[in-house]
């Protein structure tokens, strides 16, 4: 059963542990880091999840997506996520999230890719969670939204990575 630590409002571990799927109490909060791969021509890689996951089966996410574990760090958490769902290898040790959102139970931490810093030709995907990937521009993504095909995050948010991705912070340089 896999496990995760318990975190205050402030990201603050509280030291518990709990099962996942465990319902989280009032200001308790959990990690959940997210990876967004890019390439040279403003695509993001997109994943199809498959139809039997539990949540938004066969819908298209973004590159990557996962709950922490116990005792792992945000970017040790996406490092493993990356092995796991893609079966790719990336070092995060010196990359701090572009930016966090904080939801009523936790932080969703967000990591973008340049697609020629990782080796794309190992790619090979976790038959539990990942069926298809494919390569998506902001308007083919725009267009999953529409449709319904498309893990329902605040489409807006989705589709502003795509201007993100170049800088930290809200202030362009």
């Amino acid at each position: 059963m896999e496990q995760f630590d318990v975190y205050d409002n402030n990201r603050v571990k509280t030291g518990l542990v709990l099962d996942r799927g465990t319902k989280l109490q009032e200001n308790q909060c959990r990690l959940v880091v997210h990876v967004c791969i890019f390439d040279e021509q403003n695509q993001m890689l997109i994943q199809q999840r498959q139809p039997f996951k539990k949540g938004w089966p066969n819908l298209w996410d973004i590159t990557l997506s996962g709950h922490s574990l116990t005792g792992e760090t945000s970017q040790q958490s996406a490092a493993r996520e990356m092995r796991e769902e893609l079966g790719l290898n990336y070092d995060f040790a010196d990359i701090r999230p572009y930016f966090t959102i904080n939801f009523k139970n936790g932080f969703d931490d967000f990591y973008f890719l340049k697609a020629e810093e990782i080796d794309m030709s190992t790619l090979k995907l976790q038959e539990e969670e990942v069926q298809a990937v494919k390569w998506a521009t902001k308007e083919d993504i725009e267009k999953l939204f529409d449709e319904g095909k498309f893990v329902p995050y605040i489409k807006s948010l989705i589709l502003s990575l795509f201007d993100m991705k170049e800088m930290y912070g809200i202030v362009i340089n």
